[in-house]
């Protein structure tokens, strides 16, 4: 009996000794919803959008293959996409009425809940990097304006001259829309002014939940204008008792519908999958008037892409799949 029970311990301590298997993790991204249609794309655009796709999941995805958080991932994937002028995040934000690029991101940790966020800034080359800043290293949940500038430059995050987030393209659709006729100076749905926002959703290994949005706004908006991405529970949030969300689209109706959380709720309470609680928020939204799309990753991994615009710039890579980006409605 002796001899059974030390071989019953034995196998027990060496069971224990056995590192439990680490959960799979996976990444989510965006760049962008809107009228991206096929015909309107040249060859060598369309390239370079999968590209800095690719290059984004990469960089987070290597980070979680790492053992890396969900917090980090989302982070640098962000950064890469704020440094590419294909997006309308960092350089190549589009400009507001005034004439000025001011950026606004924001990001969450669904471990604690924590959440950071900044609005209209203006000198800081990665605001991803600046909202993180703010729920780490302050009291507050979001600082706008100069208040949040004159914080990055506290935190010696990197500055950039706003030259730095100027492109022709962003300049040249700043002038088409002030030049429309007076009749349409309330119209805000024209190609030139909707999106580009850019966000990533994250699982690491340790099954902790993340989510980031960062954008330039939308092309000549007003003094003082703040859209959904750095509104928590409307363009961001994450929870890992459900799931985490980046929003993109008409910021206006994502903030009245609280986009974000309101998905994450109704997977949480009616236990809802991504996609069926993506769909149906999305299509409240669109009642509302607004248009746009969103990306979700379940606590369980599970995860959706749910669009109401002819394309929107995404992609996914997992522990357990091969990367994969998409463009357009159909594929």
């Amino acid at each position: 009996m002796l001899n059974v029970r030390n071989a019953v311990i034995g196998a027990i301590l060496a069971l224990a000794a056995v590192p439990a298997a680490a959960q799979d993790w996976r990444l989510v991204i965006h760049g962008g919803a809107g009228t991206i249609e096929r015909d309107r794309m040249t060859p060598e655009r369309d390239a370079e959008i999968r590209a800095a796709l690719t290059h984004a999941l990469e960089t987070g995805g290597a980070i979680l293959a790492e053992g890396g958080s969900a917090l980090d991932a989302v982070e640098a994937t962000i950064r890469t996409l704020e440094d590419d002028p294909n997006f309308n995040a960092g350089r190549g934000a589009v400009f507001t009425a005034a004439g000025r690029n001011e950026l606004d991101s924001s990001i969450m940790d669904g471990r604690t809940r924590d959440a950071g966020a900044v609005a209209g800034v203006t000198t800081t080359r990665h605001p991803i990097s600046l909202a993180r800043a703010v729920m780490e290293d302050s009291p507050h949940v979001m600082m706008a304006a100069s208040g949040a500038d004159e914080f990055s430059r506290e935190q010696g995050l990197e500055q950039v001259d706003p030259e730095w987030f100027y492109t022709q393209e962003r300049y040249d659709q700043l002038q088409r829309f002030l030049s429309r006729d007076t009749a349409d100076a309330n119209d805000h749905s024209g190609e030139d002014y909707k999106f580009g926002t850019v966000g990533a959703v994250a699982l690491d290994t340790a099954g902790n939940l993340a989510a980031g949005t960062s954008t330039g706004g939308t092309t000549g908006k007003l003094y003082g204008r703040v859209g959904d991405s750095p509104v928590i529970g409307a363009g961001t949030y994450a929870d890992n008792r459900a799931c985490a969300v980046s929003a993109t689209g008409a910021g206006e109706y994502y903030i009245r519908e609280g986009v974000a959380h309101e998905i994450c709720a109704r997977i949480r309470f009616l236990h809802e999958s991504p996609q069926e609680a993506a769909d149906f928020v999305q299509a409240e939204t669109l009642e509302l008037g607004g248009t746009g799309g969103v990306i979700v990753l379940g606590a369980d991994g599970d995860w959706a892409y749910s669009f109401n615009t002819a394309g929107m710039y995404r992609g996914t890579a997992s522990s357990d799949s091969a990367l994969s980006v998409g463009i357009y409605g159909d594929e």
